[in-house]
């Protein structure tokens, strides 16, 4: 009987979920500007990358 009842709420949870459907629409991001796209992943990707030589530089130059 629970088993059941745990299979029709999660069907009945499933069937009432609206989300938008298509590419892109399920990214926490948008992507309908190219180039902000293109800005945030360059400031994203960039400072993951140089960050290690922020932190080689800081270490060199501390006394």
């Amino acid at each position: 009987m629970l088993g059941q009842a745990v299979r029709r709420f999660t069907t009945s949870a499933v069937r009432s979920s609206h989300y938008a459907e298509g590419p892109g629409k399920n990214l926490p991001f948008s992507v309908d500007n190219k180039w902000r796209l293109l800005g945030m992943m360059v400031l994203f990707f960039g400072s993951g990358f140089t960050f290690p030589f922020i932190v080689v530089r800081h270490q060199i130059l501390k006394k």
